[in-house]
């Protein structure tokens, strides 16, 4: 059982940045697969970013590529969404989730899932 809980969403100025943080509990973080996904009014659930057990992989959606960057910490149970040249099109609540899967990268494949954290991004 893994629970995972969101911080730093909040209002921003297009362009600007944001980063976000989810921390796991659980002595077993480092065997999970980690990733950001989010969900705009009336859109579908989109993959933002994966992240392997050991974080030597990553996976990024088309729309946030060399914008946003994942990273995790597996001493501190703790993995990172660092957001760059935000856009009114990344406003969105945004989820952490946890997969038992070592990397994945469909998001029905993620079992334990945050509450979810706001992102604004004004124009």
């Amino acid at each position: 059982q893994v629970q995972l809980v969101e911080s730093g969403g909040g209002l921003v100025q297009a362009g600007g940045s944001l980063r976000l943080s989810c921390a796991a509990s659980g002595r077993t973080f480092s065997s999970y697969g980690m990733g950001w996904f989010r969900q705009a009014p009336g859109k579908e659930r989109e993959s933002v970013a994966t992240i392997s057990s050991n974080g030597r992989s990553t996976l990024y959606g088309e729309s946030v590529k060399g914008r946003f960057t994942i990273s995790r910490d597996n001493a501190k149970n703790t993995v990172s969404l660092q957001m760059n040249s935000l856009k009114p099109e990344d406003t969105a609540v945004y989820y952490c989730a946890a997969t038992p899967m070592s990397y994945a990268i469909m998001s029905t494949s993620y079992n334990y899932w945050g509450q979810g954290t706001q992102v604004t991004v004004s124009s």
